[in-house]
């Protein structure tokens, strides 16, 4: 289970708690002896920070749609080639908040752009390299946004964007229902986190 690389994202609506398991998933990864590398999109890498502040944080300018998803997917290409894929190729687990499936739901299903030319343009940076396992926290958008905190221009969003966002997430789960694990994430942390793990540990174990 120590010797292959592989990649495990953590997927959901604003507040839904990907950050905690993802740290707490990755203490006890390590604990177990694997090496594991933690990461975030958009801005895992040094490129990534200025397009995460570019894409979230600038004050007065918001990007057009199309604007939004060729950043992210530069972010995406950059992630890849500098981070996930040495990652995974020196045997690693890469543990990744947020990866393709927030591209679909987010500019694709919230923003409405074409869905067609969203998978495509994902796929081409992709190259191949699809999380083995995603790990989607799940819960009402109310409860979602209550908990976030900052204020970058997602959070701002309507509720009905974010109900895009959700419906959009479980649907990619229930069309690749074997790489996805759906979890309540209004249960109590301690609750989710063996669930997080029982879900981890049987992706290694298959692979």
């Amino acid at each position: 289970m120590a010797e292959r690389g592989c990649l495990i994202a953590f997927e959901g609506i604003e507040g839904a708690g990907k950050s905690t398991q993802l740290r707490l998933a990755a203490a006890a990864l390590r604990e177990r002896g694997l090496t594991v590398v933690e990461t975030r999109e958009p801005g895992g890498t040094t490129i990534g920070v200025e397009l995460r502040h570019i894409v979230m944080h600038l004050p007065d300018v918001a990007p057009a749609p199309l604007t939004e998803l060729l950043l992210y997917l530069a972010d995406r290409a950059q992630h890849l080639a500098e981070v996930i894929v040495p990652a995974i190729a020196r045997g690693a687990v890469v543990l990744t908040d947020r990866f393709s499936a927030s591209t679909i739901a987010y500019q694709g299903f919230a923003r409405q752009l074409d869905l067609d030319t969203v998978s495509r343009l994902d796929a081409m940076v992709r190259g191949g390299v699809a999380p083995a396992c995603t790990i989607l926290l799940d819960c009402p958008v109310a409860v979602g946004l209550q908990r976030a905190r900052g204020a970058d221009r997602f959070h701002r969003e309507s509720s009905e964007f974010h109900e895009r966002v959700r419906r959009a997430f479980l649907s990619l789960a229930e069309a690749d229902a074997d790489r996805y694990c759906v979890l309540d994430s209004t249960a109590p942390t301690e609750q989710i986190h063996p669930q997080v793990m029982a879900a981890i540990l049987r992706c290694l174990r298959s692979r």
